[in-house]
């Protein structure tokens, strides 16, 4: 029997798995770490500061006295409001561009894709003030148009959606042709529901942006009426000096609704960023 027929031994790799685990806990914890600092210090009571006498007592009035004086229900509505809408539009165009560039030939086809991934470099602050000045051309501004039209469309979706589209065969397309299926029937009754793990990737990507939206709200709106969570979370912040409890029981109370959503749909998520690869 030669050498490189040899058994290999199998202490290397339990050494190597071993390490593995390690990393992954270090990770996790340094991941977990200031979750945990900020539950235990939601627990602590209103204006407790954080290592004394009274930090000791753990309730949960900080969270019915963040939840009051927050007025999360109706943050908590308002945001719902932008986020769905805004979500719902996105996947809309999204959904017709990145088909439209997938599938359809015609001249300057290249040079549209270009330009929706150009505008992916171009942060949100610099277009502002042009956007300010067609919500109010347009009577917008302290409304909620003013916090969903300017987002209703993006280039990643677009791209996402086009790049998803690829994936899949032709031939599904031809046959429903066949059958006597119309482009708009093969778009909504074929591709989108093929389409579902890279629409789900966009309604979270999308609703937890726009729910965690801070920008927007400030800039756009002035109205008690339209705040948001992101909003409702800035009044927890005085100038000199915050009453951490209260804050980070406000923190939870509004990050509570994405992870719930993110849990959901993680699986979908996971295939759609998988499966969503770089095509030409």
């Amino acid at each position: 029997m030669t050498l490189s027929r040899l058994p290999r031994s199998p202490a290397p790799m339990v050494l190597w798995s071993w390490v593995n685990l390690a990393l992954l806990f270090v990770g996790a914890a340094i991941v977990f770490w200031p979750l945990g600092v900020v539950l235990l210090t939601s627990m602590h009571p209103p204006g407790a500061v954080v290592g004394s006498a009274a930090a000791q007592v753990w309730s949960g009035a900080s969270y019915q006295a963040a939840w009051q004086q927050g007025q999360f229900l109706r943050a908590f509505a308002n945001s719902t409001i932008v986020a769905l809408a805004v979500t719902a539009l996105q996947i809309l165009t999204s959904a017709l561009a990145g088909y439209a560039l997938a599938r359809f030939q015609f001249r300057g086809r290249r040079a549209v894709l270009v330009v929706v991934l150009a505008s992916l470099i171009i942060p949100f602050q610099l277009l502002v003030v042009p956007i300010f000045l067609v919500l109010k051309w347009g009577h917008l501004i302290n409304t909620y148009g003013a916090l969903i039209l300017p987002t209703a469309a993006n280039g990643y979706g677009i791209f996402l959606m086009r790049q998803y589209f690829l994936t899949i065969p032709v031939e599904l397309e031809e046959a429903a042709a066949l059958d006597g299926a119309t482009r708009w029937q093969i778009l909504w009754q074929v591709m989108l529901p093929l389409a579902r793990p890279a629409l789900v990737t966009l309604f979270l990507f999308t609703f937890i942006g726009e729910w965690n939206d801070l920008f927007k709200p400030l800039i756009f709106t002035t109205r008690p009426e339209l705040q948001t969570v992101q909003l409702a979370l800035m009044s927890f912040q005085d100038q000199f000096s915050n009453d951490w409890p209260l804050l980070m029981a406000a923190v939870v109370i509004a990050t509570v609704p994405v992870v719930l959503i993110f849990l959901v749909g993680q699986r979908q998520f996971m295939e759609g960023i998988a499966t969503t690869g770089i095509k030409n």
